[in-house]
């Protein structure tokens, strides 16, 4: 799909279910899935519906990837440097608080960390929206990439409601994302087959639309970090102080203990990935 101002969108997985993860296919982003609708019957992880603003990039609303518990985006293989992410929601589930109805007694408030730092939080898309459903709303930040990655997570934490108007609808919700990179790059991140306007920008595009065909499932490699310096709350930090501190490993580590991640040393696979058998890794104490 294609925005007013000529920036292509490329499609996700719409058929990706609870703890599960795919890469679009350009390889150019990754989303992963945690949780599953457990309280509700032939759960859907894609919403669609009628956006009533009267708006030029409207359809891009009009489907929204739904999650019980945590939702994340990875745009790969980013040349490091300042970037804009602009994050798309519309409240698709509740009705406006103008109606009075039960159902608008259900909010969907939810947690946005990018690069590991809480941006905003408790975040309700209606109530960003005015209290209208069925709105657009746009989130800007200004981010900084410096391991040629961006991580977008959208996470739950317990807030809102889970049962109003059913049970099974809570939950973070966005409908599409996109980056640009805010400095001229020595290389495009553009898709292959697409052509843009503006040659000084990187643009790496996700949208949640209606599924043309089945994609074809990718592994995804895990990232994994030690240390990420970054302005606000820290996600990772706030977990290790519930209990004991884990060992952390660096990407470059785990690749190098599982020889590239050799296919000899996977053990099997869960609904988180792959697991290998690592020779060796360095700890220091």
């Amino acid at each position: 799909m294609r925005s007013s101002e000529g920036v292509v969108f490329e499609a996700e997985n719409s058929i990706l279910g609870p703890a599960s993860y795919d890469v679009v296919d350009t390889n150019k982003w990754a989303v992963s899935n945690v949780g599953q609708f457990g309280d509700r019957v032939n759960a859907d992880y894609v919403e669609t519906t009628q956006i009533e603003d009267n708006t030029l990039n409207s359809d891009f609303f009009q489907t929204s990837r739904l999650s019980p518990g945590s939702l994340r985006y990875y745009g790969l293989g980013l040349e490091n440097g300042p970037y804009t992410v602009n994050l798309y929601f519309a409240e698709t589930r509740f009705d406006d608080i103008r109606s009075l109805t039960w159902e608008s007694l259900g909010r969907r408030v939810f947690d946005i960390y990018i690069q590991g730092g809480l941006k905003v939080k408790d975040f309700d898309i209606r109530k960003e929206a005015g209290g209208i459903s069925n709105r657009a709303v746009g989130k800007k930040f200004m981010v900084q990439v410096s391991e040629n990655y961006l991580e977008i997570h959208l996470f739950w934490a317990g807030k809102g409601t889970c049962c109003v108007p059913i049970q099974g609808y809570y939950g973070p919700s966005i409908s599409a994302i996109s980056v640009i990179s805010d400095f001229q790059p020595t290389v495009s991140g553009l898709p292959p087959t697409t052509a843009s306007k503006k040659k000084n920008k990187t643009n790496l595009i996700v949208g949640i639309v209606v599924s043309v065909g089945l994609v074809s499932f990718i592994s995804i490699f895990a990232v994994f970090y030690l240390r990420r310096k970054s302005s606000g709350i820290n996600e990772d930090e706030e977990l290790l102080e519930i209990g004991l501190k884990p060992n952390m490993f660096s990407y470059a580590e785990l690749r190098t203990a599982t020889e590239d991640f050799n296919p000899e040393n996977k053990l099997g696979e869960g609904g988180f990935g792959p697991v290998y058998k690592v020779r060796f890794i360095q700890v220091g104490r």
